[in-house]
């Protein structure tokens, strides 16, 4: 695109470019001039700086500058920017940190690739972090943060942790629970929630020693993040997976779903036929309060077809509670040494012990034998409604 055209493409979409600081004053005047080649939509959030940053913001008396009095965390410093960017009317907002390792003249290609979006995304830069001269440390992060939001949103990036993005301002959450670097992972996967496409797109990225100042504590930061993840993960099995499920259904009549959803989904019969026999299994096994958790961690672990698993999982609802508990109960009965009749004795620990296990061997058994016949009835029917998945 021609100079010109990206200055008009960025007045026309409304974008302004958010740049966090914090003791950043080696590179940050670099990043301001590069960045007003192309706009004067920029807002600099100094998160109190100590150092010459309050001295070299002076000099920019045509741009946004907000000062915080004290250090409060990036996620705080974006959160604050994109506040203020949609108090000025921008409906985009293009994130480059003042580290000097983004290049101002990659704006452009994030102003191409949004005109060419019929929807509003988010776009991450894609940082190569294979090139050399990437810090291991942070090649190693940034695999294991790709994994995890793969995990947690189903979305394959290259690139998950670089700061250079644009964000959909009126698609983002407006409510936020990290204030740190956690942040940034924290809003790709909200976002991603809202069924707001999250995408790469490649750019140049300098770690030059000399000039970059980092305020990545490994230990502290690592472990936030890992928290996180921990919170994200749990909101995903136990609310985003059902949620999804329920709404993809909804969407479809009963004989769409099974076809596009269950015949012609990911992977072949014998994985549907697996699929199917986990989820019976740990549907009637006895781990009440566990069984959604379960089923899709085990799907994700063995590459299983997710949904076929969540739905079987719940052959265990309310109506068939009681039948499975009574007929485990009695499948387990002639495992169990005691008496196990609460009718005909008085109630003791013994008494609950012995029913409790007879429940429990009972229960597998049926899982067990439930699910393997499930597996087995499933695999010979897609064989013979869709033999050319096998």
């Amino acid at each position: 695109m021609m100079l010109s055209e990206v200055q008009n493409a960025i007045f026309e979409k409304k974008i302004c470019i958010l740049i966090p600081t914090y003791n950043n004053h080696k590179t940050l005047k670099r990043v301001i001039d590069g960045v007003l080649e192309y706009t004067q939509n920029i807002i600099v959030v100094n998160d109190g700086s100590t150092d010459s940053t309050s001295e070299i913001l002076k000099n920019y008396p045509q741009i946004s500058i907000l000062h915080l009095p004290e250090n409060k965390g990036k996620g705080n410093g974006l959160k604050l920017g994109f506040r203020k960017a949609k108090e000025l009317g921008f409906d985009f907002a293009i994130t480059i940190d003042s580290d000097g390792q983004h290049y101002p003249d990659d704006i452009p290609v994030f102003v191409e690739a949004l005109l060419e979006e019929k929807e509003d995304v988010l776009l991450i830069g894609n940082r190569n972090m294979s090139q050399d001269g990437i810090p291991k440390k942070s090649s190693f992060g940034n695999r294991f943060s790709n994994f995890w939001f793969w995990f947690e949103t189903g979305i394959k990036l290259e690139d998950t942790q670089s700061g250079y993005r644009l964000y959909p301002l009126h698609k983002i959450p407006k409510k936020y629970y990290t204030p740190k670097f956690e942040f940034e992972i924290e809003i790709i996967v909200r976002t991603a929630w809202r069924h707001v496409p999250v995408k790469n797109i490649p750019i140049k990225v300098l770690y030059d020693p000399a000039e970059r100042v980092s305020h990545f504590r490994p230990f502290k930061d690592f472990t936030r993040i890992s928290i996180l993840n921990t919170i994200l993960v749990t909101i995903t099995l136990l609310y985003i997976i059902p949620r999804n499920f329920i709404n993809n259904f909804r969407k479809k009549s009963f004989k769409k779903f099974i076809k596009e959803d269950v015949l012609e989904s990911d992977g072949s019969n014998r994985t549907k036929a697996f699929s199917v026999a986990l989820g019976v299994f740990i549907g009637l096994s006895p781990v009440w309060g566990f069984q959604t958790f379960l089923t899709i961690s085990l799907a994700v672990l063995f590459k299983l077809n997710k949904v076929l698993a969540f739905v079987s999982s719940n052959i265990s609802f309310p109506p068939f509670i009681p039948f499975i508990i009574a007929a485990s109960l009695f499948i387990g009965a002639p495992f169990v040494e005691g008496e196990t009749n609460f009718l005909s004795h008085e109630l003791n620990f013994e008494l609950v012990k012995n029913h409790l296990l007879q429940y429990i061997i009972g229960s597998l058994i049926l899982a067990t034998t439930v699910s393997a016949v499930s597996g087995i009835v499933t695999f010979l029917f897609l064989n013979k409604v869709s033999p050319e998945n096998n």
